[in-house]
């Protein structure tokens, strides 16, 4: 009995052993998810709705901004389509912008709603998710997989807001879910090994619409995916002389990274695999960076205590700095860049400078010239409403 008793307790221990560094992974879902809780939380919407009706700026010209916008016009004609075909730059463009901007547009509409409280917003966010989740059935050709990311990023916004707040009920919502499961999840839960802000759009997406399903597999899987790809995109000295590498890409050599980060063979904290590409871009990546952040903080997890959040900053700096004017030094990009960096720093900036005391001068100087942050018409949409120096 002795011998069965310490077998059993040995058994127990490595049971426990076995099991103790998955429930204590720093990302893993929670136990019960927030709703709603994709990028923006009700303690946020609160906060921006109280300062809107005050009329309080910058978030009353931002509101205006919104509504102003074509995604906020209730006579919008939805184009839903059975198959979105979407080439190398959108061409051919089969649906690919009327999907992205329907989403955006439903995003917007639940905005809208939350903060006016007029159901006639409610009620159109939840006419163009039914009309998209009544016909949708694939996303084809070669940028199938971002497109699929940026569409399914903004869906479950749109449908968390709607969800969890309007009470005048959503009899299709189970319909959108199944459409979130079967025909964007799949395209996008697996990643990507072209340039890094595909994959960090998609996961994106992938943690968003598992919020959503309330799927925690998936969304373990889509943050451990998301951890590899942010720290194989923005790069920090204490990285070594090369940045980190995504294992399925084979970047074994300095030759192969060299060519992937855009021939930069000079590597600088803050530094992204697209920097010498274009700062639109790597504004996609960022931008992407700083939306699973807010959403894991929501969910309970706050990484940007983490090497995310320093990634980030530093991100969010580098780019900012020379968006801003700074003169490029020849060691980086041959001393040119391609500006562009787009409304991408609101979330990022009001998370690392406004709750965690952050000095962040070029990000802040930034962030207020391009206020009221608008969209990119893409995946980004209105985050000076939403997050502009929101304590929540």
């Amino acid at each position: 009995m002795r011998r069965t008793a310490l077998l059993a307790s040995v058994s127990a221990l490595v049971v426990g052993m076995i099991a103790w560094p998955a429930a204590r992974h720093a990302d893993a879902a929670p136990a019960a998810f927030v709703h709603p809780g994709v990028t923006v939380s009700t303690a946020q919407l609160d906060f921006a709705r109280a300062k809107v009706n005050s009329g309080a700026q910058p978030w009353k010209g931002a509101f205006d901004q919104m509504t102003a916008s074509k995604y906020a016009d209730l006579n919008r004609t939805r184009k839903p389509r059975a198959t979105v075909e979407c080439g190398s730059y959108s061409n051919p463009d089969h649906g690919c912008t009327d999907e992205r901007q329907d989403a955006i547009a439903a995003y917007t509409d639940a905005l809208a709603w939350y903060i006016t409280r007029d159901e006639r917003y409610a009620k159109k966010s939840i006419q163009l998710m039914d009309a998209w989740s009544a016909v949708i059935k694939e996303h084809t050709n070669s940028n199938a997989p971002l497109q699929t990311g940026w569409a399914g990023s903004s869906w479950p916004k749109a449908a968390e807001i709607i969800k969890y707040t309007y009470t005048g009920g959503w009899a299709n919502s189970g319909r959108f879910a199944t459409m979130l499961r079967d025909v964007y999840l799949p395209e996008v839960i697996n990643g990507s090994n072209s340039n890094g802000n595909w994959e960090l759009s998609m996961m994106e997406a992938a943690v968003g619409i598992s919020v959503f399903l309330e799927d925690r597999t998936s969304y373990d899987k889509a943050m451990a995916r998301f951890r590899t790809r942010a720290a194989a995109y923005v790069y920090l000295s204490s990285d070594g002389d090369l940045p980190k590498t995504v294992p399925s890409q084979n970047l074994d050599t300095k030759a192969k990274i060299v060519n992937y980060w855009q021939g930069q063979s000079t590597f600088v904290t803050g530094l992204t695999q697209e920097t010498c590409r274009d700062l639109t871009h790597t504004g996609y990546g960022i931008s992407a960076i700083s939306h699973i952040a807010e959403t894991s903080r929501i969910q309970g997890q706050d990484l940007y205590g983490t090497d995310v959040g320093e990634r980030l900053r530093q991100a969010l700096g580098l780019q900012s700095k020379y968006q801003l004017g700074t003169a490029v030094p020849s060691r980086l990009c041959g001393g040119s860049l391609n500006l562009g960096l787009g409304p991408v720093t609101e979330v990022g900036y009001n998370a690392l400078h406004n709750r965690l005391g952050i000095a962040m001068t070029n990000t802040q100087t930034l962030t207020q010239q391009q206020r009221p942050a608008g969209s990119n018409n893409l995946f980004v949409a209105w985050e000076t409403l939403t997050h502009g120096d929101n304590p929540a």
